[in-house]
């Protein structure tokens, strides 16, 4: 998978960087994009991210909400820690090997169409979870949701790459990765409160309806740039001029196996899934074990819970949005696009190993502390999601995403389980705050070492 010289032309057709290139800056831009910005007669491209972050937090909110239902639930249908960890990973198990098809479902039929299509039947689906009788129904429904979800980031990805020029991307990537921290964090009260006043079956109800009429709103606002009616003839050639990829939203990709292993011999991409598997390990314990752990290991009231529960997930929003906003600053100082885009998912990976310092203390404040360090982190870390805007062929965004997604979610298939065993065993949560701080070592090797120079590939394959 190591690129040669002669391949490294073929492909990037740029010289070779020194190994020091990425800590250098680069010679000042001499045109002033951020005052040109300011003078666009639109800003479309920014009400189009808005709809990304608000499909995101219903895209989460429909992940975590059987995290808030668990307890409930288990005691209701009878089902164990083993059963649990088996529903709690059977999203994931099909989200993952959906990703890929769903990544060319969404650069051959772009992102309206796709996401649309995704957020009404996941959501419907999400409210047929509140009418399951047992483990083998709820379980179903949960590999059912995995699957209709999948085309949510791939989407997003492009919708992204296509509506925004590099030096916005960072941060653009990171407003709508933060609505999976943010959906928790907001509406973590409200589910607990209809869990405990009605019942966990109205958890499921309440998210599906309003992800089914928001599916409707996406389906009617959404457009890609040059479909889009409102947006200005400048605005355009801001984002174009910048890096966007407008063009490419207007094409209709023809799939070839061959472009999977072309992408498949890059470090980058390998580099990227590796380091996404270990960032989304440490997201599903948070989006699965956390309550349980706050309940029966911490022993805190549901109160409690309510509130301590939301603190990592605001530490995440906070880091994801800082992440952003520094690799963007970066760039427009003069910093190279790789080192910039690298810089946060190195510092993510490396602090999220915090998280083993939980096994340490008996103070319920200084494992929300240590907890909410740890989320911060992987908020930091989940600005992969720009790398990927950056490196993926201009054709095959969707894709791009859906590969890299596929090895992240591969943590969520393996964590809810692993950690599902180690509780059932030992009775502690300590082993799985270390097998955490372990996968997260793995993405800092991962990103540190693996990945090299970030640049947009170009494929032979068509």
């Amino acid at each position: 998978m190591q690129t040669t010289p002669h391949e490294y032309l073929a492909h990037d057709r740029r010289p070779m960087p020194n190994v020091d290139a990425e800590l250098t800056t680069a010679p000042p831009e001499t045109f002033d994009h951020s005052a040109s910005a300011a003078r666009l007669p639109t800003r479309r491209r920014w009400f189009m991210l808005s709809l990304l972050l608000i499909a995101t937090i219903i895209n989460y909110v429909d992940r975590v909400n059987i995290s808030i239902a668990a307890p409930f639930m288990a005691k209701d249908l009878g089902l164990d820690k083993i059963q649990m960890g088996l529903i709690f990973s059977g999203f994931a198990w099909t989200y993952a090997l959906a990703l890929v098809p769903a990544g060319f479902v969404a650069d051959r039929f772009g992102s309206r169409f796709t996401y649309g299509l995704s957020l009404i039947t996941w959501s419907a689906v999400t409210v047929g979870q509140g009418l399951a009788g047992g483990f083998a129904s709820l379980f179903g429904l949960r590999l059912a949701v995995g699957a209709l979800e999948a085309p949510a980031f791939p989407a997003n990805s492009r919708a992204v790459a296509v509506w925004f020029p590099a030096r916005e991307r960072g941060l653009a990537s990171s407003i709508y990765v933060c609505g999976q921290y943010l959906g928790t964090a907001l509406f973590t009260g409200a589910l607990l409160w209809l869990a405990t006043t009605y019942d966990w079956r109205h958890v499921f109800y309440s998210t599906g309806l309003v992800g089914i009429a928001f599916g409707i709103a996406w389906l009617y606002l959404y457009r890609d740039p040059l479909a889009c009616k409102r947006v200005s003839p400048q605005e355009l050639k801001y984002i174009e001029d910048g890096g966007g990829l407008v063009k490419s939203s207007a094409q209709r990709t023809r799939f070839n196996w061959r472009q999977i292993g072309e992408l498949l011999s890059y470090r980058q991409i390998w580099a990227i899934c590796i380091g996404k598997f270990a960032s989304t390990s440490a997201l599903y314990f948070f989006l699965t074990w956390f309550p349980t752990y706050l309940i029966e290991e911490r022993h805190l009231t549901m109160i409690k819970v309510g509130i301590f529960a939301i603190m990592p997930f605001l530490g995440a929003t906070v880091g994801i949005l800082l992440a952003g906003i520094v690799s963007d600053w970066m760039i427009r100082r003069g910093y190279s696009m790789s080192f910039a885009r690298k810089l946060p998912l190195v510092v993510g990976s490396m602090l999220g190993m915090s998280i083993v310092l939980v096994n340490f203390t008996d103070s319920n404040v200084v494992c929300i502390a240590i907890l909410t360090t740890a989320f911060f982190a992987q908020g930091i870390a989940s600005a992969s999601w720009a790398a990927v805007s950056e490196v993926a062929p201009k054709e095959l965004v969707g894709l791009t995403g859906g590969i890299t997604s596929l090895a992240a979610n591969i943590g969520g298939i393996i964590t809810p389980i692993v950690i599902g065993g180690i509780v059932h065993a030992t009775g502690s949560f300590a082993y799985a705050f270390w097998f955490i701080g372990a996968v997260a070592l793995c993405g800092t090797l991962s990103y540190s070492l693996l990945l090299g120079r970030l640049y947009r590939i170009q494929l032979r394959a068509r």
